[in-house]
C-alpha cells in the first residue's frame, strides 16, 4: 500500500513539474519572439537578454515581463494586424476576378478574334455558373 501511495505522489509530482516546464518553455519562446520583434532594442541588448535567459532563466523572464510587458502586447497586436492585412491583400488579389470581369475579358477576346463564339459562350456559362 505504501508503494502505491508513493508512486501516486511521484506521478502527481511528475505532472506538476511537467506542467511548470512546459509553461516555462512557452514563456521562453514568447520572450525570445518578442525580443526579435522589438525594433527599438539594439542587437547587444537582445543578446544580453538571451544570455541572461539561459543563465538565470526564471529571474530574467520575470524581469523581462515587468520591464517589457506592455510593449509585448503592443508588438504582438501589430504583428497580428500586419499578418491579417497581408492575408486580406492576398485574398483580394486571388479573388479579384468577378463573373462580370471574366465575361468582359472573354468578350474582348471574342472581339479580337482570339476565341470563337462557342468558346465565348462556354466561358460565359462558366462565369455565370460561379454566381449560383
Amino acid at each position: 500500500m505504501d508503494t502505491y501511495l508513493d508512486s501516486f505522489w511521484d506521478f502527481l509530482w511528475l505532472i506538476v513539474v511537467t506542467f511548470a516546464f512546459v509553461a516555462y518553455l512557452i514563456l521562453l519562446f514568447l520572450i525570445i519572439s518578442d525580443l526579435f520583434r522589438n525594433k527599438q532594442s539594439s542587437g547587444w541588448a537582445k543578446a544580453a537578454w538571451v544570455i541572461f535567459l539561459f543563465l538565470f532563466p526564471l529571474v530574467t523572464a520575470l524581469v523581462y515581463l515587468i520591464v517589457h510587458g506592455d510593449g509585448m502586447a503592443d508588438r504582438a497586436s501589430r504583428e497580428v494586424k500586419r499578418e491579417q492585412a497581408e492575408q486580406d491583400s492576398y485574398i483580394r488579389s486571388v479573388a479579384a476576378s468577378t463573373p462580370s470581369a471574366e465575361i468582359a475579358n472573354a468578350k474582348e477576346l471574342l472581339d479580337a478574334g482570339a476565341i470563337s463564339r462557342e468558346e465565348f459562350e462556354r466561358l460565359k456559362a462558366h462565369a455565370l455558373g460561379k454566381l449560383s
